[in-house]
């Protein structure tokens, strides 16, 4: 296709390219298209594909030159792609189209290309791993949080204290200082779920009792417009409950799973407690060297990327439609690191054979039936179904990657 193209803007993953087509070529196209447009029409007096050439050309002027333009653009496009050797990320656009008198076009055509990573270094690192031994007092702390889980509230005729659950009735004082119809609430005391003034409020109540008082919003609060306001506050605490955790004896272990005694789950807790250690501390070398190959090796990532993964996870976090601006400035750092991690991670899978396959995912999937006792079709078919066997895939190549690179890697206990 004969066409003028010129190189505006090659920033990054992005590029500008002005493309120029002449007059002559885009003729060529509207004749074309008349031709195509004259078999579809029908022209009074005439029959299909007879009417004459100018009085099609004049009565759909508007139409094929739009289609005359499309096939133009499209054209264009895929010379432009071929002739730059682009390797496109995302559909391309077209910009500031003009459409002269002398039927020549020009627009600017915007993409974004396949980053080039080369990668020249990625060994001689050193990093420190995390320590990972696991402390009496971790192993009881966890140990409490399963009491605190199976603990039950019973209610008291006590004023409250903290830690007790009380259900309330607030109503809070709006602009005009006027009491609107109470709601009910179940606020823990202690639990920050309430401000402090408030729960100090509650704790000179009884069940049954009621109060009405000024209270001052805390300078800190989250919604800044109320911050530092005086609000009249009218309680009314209907009950306090008080919570009840079960004994740390051998019948209440026997309760949590296969455990005969006290000692038996301790001895569990703490095995899970140093495993789920070890698996921390190999993310952390993990992402440490990661850090350190990005940081030595600089290239550019597509921005269309990073803006799908942030709205990905915008979805799967349900962020609201008022809060999705904030949401997306916030967290695209963190989504162009990660972008950034998958590169490295292809880059080096492709570069040094790595990549995993369908055999591989295969021998993972029986592994995984092995250990459940299950058919290893069934395993296969719940993760098809599930969409997951391109996270196993996945999951395999990186294994396979950070073995590579650990060899080529010094890692440093601490």
């Amino acid at each position: 296709m004969d066409i003028e193209i010129t190189n505006t803007k090659s920033e990054g993953a992005e590029r500008h390219i002005q493309v120029a087509v002449p007059g002559a070529t885009v003729k060529d196209a509207k004749k074309r298209a008349a031709r195509r447009v004259a078999q579809q029409v029908r022209m009074p007096g005439f029959r299909i594909g007879k009417a004459p050439a100018a009085m099609i050309e004049k009565k759909y002027a508007d139409v094929i030159q739009q289609e005359a333009l499309e096939a133009v653009m499209r054209e264009a496009y895929e010379a432009v792609v071929e002739r730059e050797q682009l390797k496109l990320v995302t559909q391309p656009h077209a910009h500031d189209v003009k459409f002269g008198e002398d039927d020549a076009l020009s627009f600017e055509l915007h993409c974004e290309v396949q980053p080039d990573v080369t990668l020249a270094h990625i060994t001689g690192f050193s990093v420190k791993r995390p320590a990972t031994a696991v402390t009496g007092e971790q192993v009881k702390e966890q140990i409490e949080q399963m009491r605190d889980q199976r603990a039950t509230w019973t209610p008291v005729e006590e004023m409250p204290a903290e830690g007790d659950m009380v259900v309330v009735m607030l109503s809070m004082a709006d602009d005009t200082g006027a009491l609107p119809e109470g709601k009910e609430y179940r606020v823990v005391l202690g639990a920050g779920q309430a401000i402090p003034a408030i729960e100090e409020l509650l704790m000179e109540l009884t069940p049954g009792g009621t109060v009405e008082r000024l209270v001052r919003w805390p300078d800190d609060f989250p919604d800044e417009s109320q911050r530092g306001k005086n609000k009249t506050v009218r309680a009314e605490l209907k009950e306090v409950k008080r919570k009840e955790v079960p004994a740390l004896d051998d019948a209440w272990a026997r309760e949590m799973g296969d455990f005969d005694s006290v000692e038996a789950l301790t001895t569990t807790v703490r095995t899970d407690l140093e495993a789920g250690a070890v698996r921390e501390a190999d993310a952390a070398v993990r992402g440490l060297l990661l850090d350190d190959i990005i940081g030595a090796n600089a290239f550019d990532v597509p921005p269309s990327w990073v803006t799908h993964l942030v709205q990905s996870y915008a979805k799967a976090y349900g962020v609201p439609e008022d809060e999705m601006e904030r949401f997306l400035t916030e967290f695209r750092p963190t989504a162009e690191r990660q972008v950034r991690r998958d590169l490295v991670i292809e880059t080096i899978a492709e570069r040094e054979g790595l990549t995993a396959g369908e055999a591989d995912v295969d021998t993972r999937i029986q592994e995984m039936a092995e250990k459940r006792g299950v058919n290893p079709g069934q395993v296969y078919a719940q993760l098809q179904k599930a969409g997951r066997l391109r996270e196993i895939e996945r999951g395999i190549t990186e294994d396979r990657v950070f073995a590579w690179l650990l060899e080529r890697n010094t890692v440093e206990q601490t």
